[in-house]
């Protein structure tokens, strides 16, 4: 499945931050969106140093790739 809308415009780590904190609340339990809630802050104050613009890149796409199977893993199952 092809990342949402907003995905596309994701160009800054803050960008990259929202999105991902807006895709937690798409998770069906509160203990979920707890926990992956956290791993954003944490990888966001771990990269919070990185200054290669390649490398930021790289980051907002694995990122959002990932969000992207963790919502599918998550809200497919029946």
């Amino acid at each position: 499945m092809a990342p949402s809308g907003g995905a596309l415009l994701i160009q800054t780590p803050v960008q990259l931050y929202r999105y991902l904190l807006r895709c937690c609340r798409q998770l069906p339990t509160t203990v979920m969106q707890e926990h992956y809630k956290h791993a954003v802050r944490q990888g966001y104050k771990s990269h919070s140093d990185e200054d290669d613009p390649e490398r930021i890149q790289m980051i907002i796409q694995r990122a959002v790739a990932d969000a992207q199977w963790i919502l599918d893993k998550y809200t497919k199952k029946k």
